[in-house]
């Protein structure tokens, strides 16, 4: 719309006092324009008592300190929280327009160390992304910050200084692998006398108990990573200058934790006095990136249950990881869960981009799909995947309405899934990126495509969920 000069966002105009500060197409690019009294932006001054600012760091922070609806803040004592992780910083239309709908909270800003040296971005950039986003779409619901998958100190620090609300610890470094209870140390006398024939009865007719063996292997597999979450939690987290919400995961294993296993982690976080909002066991059956559940599904109900209910015991919400198009378990899970959980995707919102680019460009996309074909092997050493690339058609012998289908086969979605580091990534032999600098001007172009896209694609997973539409929606 045309406001003060400038072809505006109408969903983001806002007062400070006698000034508007609000959200401008600007050419190619976004802008911030303020009519009045320049609260603080670095912008550059226009005729008419007129400002116009770039879209960076520096203006982020003063936009969240004038409006702080476009700070984040903690959401996992919601009933119902969903991490979107945004790996180009383009998806916040779509992944905003869904969480109006529903009645779940979004956590907006969602990344891992690894994602972020595979994109080439920061926190600054993940944060500033989504705080932008929530301005110019008017958003002022609740939405998270999430340092996904730190596993160092440095790490955690970086996130909470910038004000991340919730950090999500990696605990798989410190988690003990091919222990069972023959090959396991003895179990301290503490741990024997604190669970060695007992029962624990946790409510909803489950009874849990520990025989020796159990206890052995327990021990042997988590109380390193224990040690390490509560030394986390006490340098970090308790003394962070704002509250943060704090994530355990035990999720980044080959082997799947048990109902067993999760009732000792948790039990000894909290003996340690480790106050967390939300843990992510490794479940049964296969989590893999950006396709369905693998696995036995009467295994997985049977345990959801146990793992919801452990949940439930000790106050706190069951978190699945790798969250992106597990639709076949998705009701059990919402059923076990009783509507209460904290959900992650990432990879599927940038499979949901890339399915724009074989729509409408797919010349790009043939380029791309071949470079992904070469660059496997060198992705696959980063994910857990069972992709076999001899069940992807040969993109040469596919027509441009083909294309798209790719994305429903599992193959060509790993594919895709795994190697969009090396694709966001690669350049020519003049320094110049290859695909990088095309794949977003054509998103620039097909930005409400790609918006629609992902309200459908992200709604599917929240009404599997059971999750309810918002009143009045």
């Amino acid at each position: 719309m045309e406001y003060f000069g400038f072809n505006a966002y109408e969903k983001s105009i806002n007062k400070k006092g006698s000034t508007t500060v609000f959200m401008i197409k600007d050419g190619e690019t976004d802008a911030i324009a303020i009519f009045g009294k320049n609260p603080g932006f670095k912008a550059e001054k226009l005729p008419g008592n007129k400002f116009k600012a770039p879209l960076n760091h520096r203006n982020a922070e003063v936009l969240r300190k004038i409006f702080p609806f476009t700070a984040p803040s903690q959401v996992l004592g919601k009933e119902r929280s969903f991490g979107v992780g945004d790996r180009l910083g383009i998806a916040g239309p779509g992944h905003v327009r869904v969480f109006e709908k529903y009645d779940a909270y979004p956590v907006l800003a969602q990344q891992s160390i690894r994602e972020l040296n595979l994109t080439g971005r920061t926190y600054e950039d993940v944060l500033d992304a989504a705080s932008f986003t929530v301005f110019r779409e008017g958003f002022k619901k609740a939405w998270g910050a999430d340092g996904d998958h730190l596993k160092t100190p440095q790490d955690i620090k970086y996130a909470l200084s910038l004000g991340f609300t919730m950090i999500t610890l990696d605990c798989s470094d410190h988690i003990n692998k091919n222990v069972t209870g023959q090959n396991a140390p003895a179990v301290p006398a503490e741990l024997a006398a604190k669970y060695l024939n007992k029962n624990f009865d946790i409510g909803e007719n489950i009874v849990l108990s520990f025989s020796e063996d159990d206890l052995k292997t327990c021990a042997a597999i988590y109380c390193d990573a224990i040690k390490f979450a509560v030394e986390m939690y006490s340098k970090f987290i308790k003394k962070a200058k704002k509250p943060a919400d704090f994530e355990i995961s035990i999720d980044e294993t080959s082997e799947p934790t048990t109902p067993l296993q999760h009732y000792f982690a948790a039990r000894e976080l909290i003996d340690a006095g480790v106050k967390f909002a939300t843990m992510a066991p490794r479940f049964c059956g296969e989590f893999q990136k950006g396709i369905d559940y693998i696995g036995d599904l009467k295994q997985f109900e049977n345990e959801i249950k146990i793992h919801a209910s452990i949940a439930r015991h000790f106050k706190y919400k069951l978190s699945i990881h790798s969250g992106s198009d597990k639709f076949t378990v998705f009701p059990a899970i919402g059923k076990a869960a009783k509507g209460v959980f904290h959900v992650k995707t990432a990879g599927t919102n940038w499979l949901e981009a890339m399915r724009v680019v074989a729509v409408s460009d797919p010349g790009l996309y043939r380029e791309i799909h071949k470079y992904a074909i070469a660059a496997f092997s060198e992705a696959r050493k980063y994910y857990h995947v069972t992709t076999d690339l001899e069940k992807i058609p040969n993109i040469d012998k596919l027509s441009d309405k083909e294309l798209p289908d790719l994305f429903n086969r599992n193959d060509s979605r790993q594919l895709i899934h795994i190697t969009y580091g090396l694709i966001l990534g690669k350049k020519n032999s003049d320094g110049t990126f290859t695909f990088r600098d095309r794949l977003y001007k054509l998103w620039r172009e097909k930005e409400e495509v790609y918006a629609q896209a992902l309200i459908k694609h992200i709604g599917k997973h929240l009404d599997l969920l059971g999750v309810k539409k918002s009143s009045g929606v």
